[in-house]
């Protein structure tokens, strides 16, 4: 969808209220992205083109800004199980393309790499080179998007603006990125410092309404900032080719089974906030700062974070904050038929998510964490 040449923003606006309205099913899309490594300096190498290519495709495979990044891109699926075999197929033809190649891993960042790496070649990111030049080739970043269908005009902007301030704890949970160029960085994820080197990072603001959502899109097209809604890069927004509410706040998960849980929540998360929103609660739309204050502190600690109650001020473990919204979200899972996924969300609860693990079988070695990483790529748990 393109805005630049629009005169106004009340067709767009149009457009956003029939892409969100029509019927519709309470699917949900997964999209991961994930690291090539050469197969003995474990650095990354930028070769995805090789593996992505060649006569007999997978369409699921998917090019993206860093040479040595692959995005899988899954279809739409009704319950997360569904979505997560088809991503273990694809992580299976993934690695059989890398063959000699190279290695896959799942991660927010590479842990030892140079902090500039290669882009792929073609137009678009090109232009991207061209407007950002070294900050683009910084963004050597892997994050785990999910999509979320939900229908209604009015409900979807509900939904997005109070699932603003579940970030941090989303954040939290799938912090996975604690290394980087070659030492322990003393944050659970520095992914969010990577990219918010580029402009709409982080928390975005609260829409409001869909006019003032393509209100602003057509100003960042007239002022040659937004070409579409595609440059719109929050760590959620809505998707007007998909209909969704897009979540991609989360680092990449090193396992299948880990992206099996966070997953899972993210969907309940979305559809508890609808349900509330049909049963007539005034969903709460908390100040950007406050939302940032604990986006931060996510980042720094993940699961060991202190959060803050974005309306009361108190202050409250994660882990302690997590166990409470499973209880709340668990009827839901179990009416999406997902209940059985939360098992993987407990788990990384338990350990302390991606980020302590890596440290764990580090043991300050950042090498060490890179080839657990590898290790943990085709693992079943």
């Amino acid at each position: 969808m393109s805005i630049a040449t629009r005169p106004g923003h009340a067709a767009l606006a149009e457009e956003l209220r029939a892409c969100f309205s029509r019927p519709g099913e309470a699917l949900v899309g997964i999209e991961e992205e994930l690291m090539l490594l050469h197969p003995e300096t474990l650095d990354l190498l930028p070769r995805v083109a090789d593996v992505v290519g060649g006569p007999d495709p997978d369409e699921r495979l998917h090019l993206e800004l860093p040479a040595s990044q692959v995005e899988i891109v899954l279809p739409p699926a009704g319950r997360i199980d569904d979505a997560v075999e088809e991503l273990r197929d694809a992580r299976s033809s993934l690695a059989r393309r890398a063959g000699d190649i190279g290695l896959l891993a799942g991660a927010g960042g590479h842990p030892f790499a140079a902090l500039e790496g290669v882009l792929n070649s073609g137009e678009r990111y090109e232009e991207m080179e061209r407007e950002f030049g070294a900050i683009a080739r910084r963004q050597l970043v892997f994050g785990l998007h999910v999509h979320v269908c939900v229908r209604g005009a009015d409900r979807v902007v509900a939904v997005h603006d109070a699932l603003r301030s579940y970030l941090p704890e989303l954040a939290a949970l799938a912090a996975n990125a604690p290394f980087q160029a070659g030492r322990d960085s003393g944050l659970a994820s520095v992914r969010p410092t990577l990219s918010g080197l580029l402009p709409r990072q982080g928390v975005p603001p609260a829409l409001g309404s869909l006019d003032a959502f393509a209100a602003d899109l057509e100003w960042g097209a007239r002022a040659g900032r937004v070409p579409g809604p595609h440059r719109w890069w929050w760590e959620l927004r809505l998707h007007p080719v998909h209909g969704t509410i897009e979540v991609r706040v989360c680092d990449a998960q090193a396992t299948v089974e880990d992206t099996r849980g966070v997953a899972a929540v993210v969907r309940a998360l979305v559809h508890w906030l609808a349900e509330r929103h049909d049963a007539g609660d005034d969903l709460p739309v908390a100040n950007t700062w406050r939302i940032v204050e604990n986006r931060w502190l996510a980042a720094r600690d993940g699961l060991d974070a202190e959060l803050a109650d974005v309306e009361t001020g108190e202050v409250r473990p994660a882990r302690e904050r997590w166990e409470e919204l499973l209880d709340l979200l668990a009827p839901t899972a179990a009416r999406l038929g997902d209940a059985a996924a939360f098992a993987s969300v407990r788990a990384l609860l338990r350990d302390g998510g991606g980020a302590a693990r890596q440290r764990a079988a580090a043991d300050g070695d950042a090498h060490a964490a890179t080839r657990w990483l590898a290790d943990r790529f085709g693992s079943p748990h």
